[in-house]
C-alpha cells in the first residue's frame, strides 16, 4: 500500500470500527494482555434485581408475515447484572447495560432470522440502492484527506500471525478498498453459494432503508432485549445461564486464542461466519440472537440512558431511546445501538452474546460482522 494511502486507510478503520465494543479496551488497558492469558466466565452481582417477566395475554388474528415470528410484549426487567467481562475480569465493561429496569413493550412481529444476503439482493435488484460501503467517502467526511485516497470499501477482521496485545484493536481490524455486502471479503470474493449467510458491512441507513422497502422497521432496543429473552427472566444467555450447557455450543461465536491467525477451533461448528438457522432457536423461534453477527437497533447509543430510565422510578412504556448520542469515549461519532454479539466474540475479549449485554456504533460504519433483522407493529 502506498504510504500516502495509509493514512486515510487507517482514519477510516478507526472511524469504522467505533464499531460494537472498539474502544473499550484502549481505554481500561492492562498490560502485556494476550488472549491465551485468560479465559473468564461471567460474575454477577450476589442479589438479582430481576424481577418475573409479565407477557401480554393478546395474540393478533392473523397469521405471522411469511419469515417472522409473534413476540407478545410485556413487562420484564431490563439490562445486565454482569459487573465485568471478559480480559480477565475486567471492572466496569458492561456498565452501560446497569442498572436493571422495568420496561414495557406492546407486541410485534420480529424477522425469525437476520436478514440474509438472499432477502438484500432481492431489494437491491428492485430499488438500485447503493450501500454506504459501495460508496466512495467524501471531502466533508475526511476534509483533510487527498482526493485519490477516498476509495469505497469497508473494514474485514484480519487475524494477527501470533499472539499480540488485546489493548489495540487496530492490529486486526483493516479497511480494505472495494469491500461491501457482495464482497464481503475482499473485492475478490463474492455471496454466491453463501444466499442464506447474514448480510453483512451494513450501515444503519443501509439497515433502514431495507426495513422501509420490505414494510418493516428496525427495532427498539427494548424490543429486541424483550424478544431475545424469550419471556425468560434475568438468565445470562438466550438460552439460559450456562454457556455450554450438555457440554454444547449454542451460538456462533469465537472459540480458540483471539485473535491468531487459524486461531478460531470452530467448535461450535463454524470457523467464522455461519448461515442463519445452525442452531436452535429461542422460546419465541428467534435464531442467532446470540453471536453470529451484530443486530442494528434504531435506539441513540447513550452510555447513561439506563439510568436515566431507573431514576425515573416508573416503567418505561415502549421507550424509544434517548433523543441524543451520548458517548464520552468517543465523543465526536454518532453512534447507534447493537444487540447480540458476533461470531468474533470470545470470552477472551468480548462477551456480549450475553442477551442483557449492549453494543454501539457509528451510524455510517460497517464491517464483515455486523447486520440487522427487522420488525413489524400490528
Amino acid at each position: 500500500m502506498k504510504k500516502k494511502t495509509y493514512w486515510i486507510f487507517a482514519i477510516l478503520t478507526i472511524s469504522i470500527i467505533s464499531i460494537a465494543f472498539g474502544y473499550t479496551k484502549l481505554i481500561h488497558p492492562k498490560e502485556n494482555l494476550v488472549a491465551m492469558d485468560c479465559a473468564e466466565t461471567a460474575n454477577t452481582t450476589a442479589e438479582s434485581a430481576f424481577k418475573p417477566t409479565i407477557e401480554n395475554k393478546k395474540k393478533p388474528a392473523n397469521k405471522a408475515p411469511q419469515g417472522m415470528v409473534w413476540i407478545p410484549g410485556g413487562e420484564f426487567s431490563m439490562g445486565s447484572n454482569v459487573e465485568d467481562e471478559s480480559l480477565c475480569s475486567l471492572k466496569g465493561v458492561t456498565k452501560d447495560a446497569a442498572p436493571i429496569h422495568r420496561v414495557y413493550v406492546d407486541g410485534y412481529y420480529m424477522d425469525e432470522t437476520e436478514v440474509t444476503n438472499e432477502e438484500y439482493a432481492k431489494f437491491v435488484n428492485a430499488t438500485g440502492y447503493v450501500t454506504v460501503a459501495e460508496q466512495k467517502p467524501t471531502k466533508e467526511e475526511f476534509p483533510t484527506a487527498a482526493e485519490e485516497d477516498l476509495i469505497a470499501g469497508s473494514v474485514i477482521f484480519t487475524p494477527t500471525p501470533s499472539a499480540v496485545n488485546l489493548n489495540n484493536f487496530l492490529q486486526w481490524w483493516n479497511y480494505i478498498p472495494q469491500t461491501d455486502w457482495k464482497h464481503p471479503l475482499g473485492p475478490q470474493s463474492s455471496i454466491k453459494g453463501k444466499e442464506k449467510y447474514p448480510v453483512v458491512h451494513i450501515a444503519y441507513e443501509d439497515a433502514e432503508a431495507y426495513a422501509k422497502w420490505a414494510g418493516k422497521r428496525l427495532p427498539t432496543e427494548a424490543e429486541w432485549e424483550f424478544a431475545a429473552r424469550g419471556g425468560k427472566t434475568g438468565e445470562i444467555y438466550a438460552w439460559g445461564n450456562v454457556l455450554k450447557p450438555k457440554g454444547k455450543f449454542q451460538a456462533n461465536i469465537y472459540q480458540g486464542h483471539f485473535p491468531i491467525k487459524d486461531g478460531d477451533t470452530g467448535e461450535d461448528g463454524f470457523k467464522g461466519i455461519a448461515p442463519v438457522k445452525q442452531y436452535a432457536p429461542n422460546s419465541y423461534g428467534l435464531y442467532d440472537v446470540a453471536g453470529n453477527v451484530w443486530e442494528w437497533t434504531n435506539d441513540w447509543y447513550s452510555v447513561d440512558y439506563y439510568k436515566t430510565l431507573n431514576e425515573s422510578g416508573k416503567v418505561a412504556k415502549n421507550p424509544q431511546g434517548p433523543d441524543a448520542y451520548n458517548d464520552p469515549t468517543d465523543p465526536s461519532q454518532i453512534k447507534r445501538v447493537h444487540r447480540g454479539g458476533s461470531f468474533l466474540c470470545t470470552d477472551q475479549y468480548c462477551t456480549r452474546y450475553m442477551v442483557g449485554t449492549r453494543g454501539k456504533g457509528e451510524v455510517r460504519s460497517a464491517a464483515n460482522h455486523l447486520g440487522f433483522r427487522c420488525v413489524k407493529s400490528i
